[in-house]
């Protein structure tokens, strides 16, 4: 009888864990940045993408609004909901946002960016609230 090839305990039944390539490549992106700048901040933000998606942050715009300043930075590693109402022109990066969120940070005076537009805006990260 021959004998089944041994593939690993580990490999069996598992899939890999992140499958958009978009992430993936984020992901790696970041933590290259955070190597070459120095910057705690982009490694921070890729740790906490690579965690499983149900435990990413997805704050309401009046969670932004009361914990951020006026015209303040803010990263969110997550997706950004609509609920509620936000002024004082915060510019907001996240990996996805809400079509109502997106709308109101804009009608408001404020910027939406992608996580990859923040990291070439602002290389070292200065002045950016990680929002969770």
């Amino acid at each position: 009888m021959a004998a089944l090839p041994d593939y690993g305990r580990d490999t069996v039944g598992k899939q890999e864990r992140k499958t958009n390539s978009a992430l993936v490549s984020l992901i790696g992106d970041l933590k290259d940045h955070s190597r070459t700048t120095g910057s705690p901040i982009w490694r921070d933000t890729a740790s906490r993408l690579e965690t499983s998606r149900k435990n990413w942050a997805e704050p309401n715009l009046s969670h932004i609004s009361r914990h951020s300043a006026k015209k303040e930075t803010v990263l969110v590693p997550g997706k950004v909901l609509g609920s509620g109402s936000i002024s004082g022109g915060q510019t907001v990066a996240a990996f996805s946002f809400s079509d109502g969120a997106r709308s109101k940070i804009e009608a408001s005076g404020g910027r939406t960016l992608s996580i990859r537009e923040l990291m070439d805006e602002n290389p070292n990260g200065k002045g950016v609230r990680i929002l969770v």
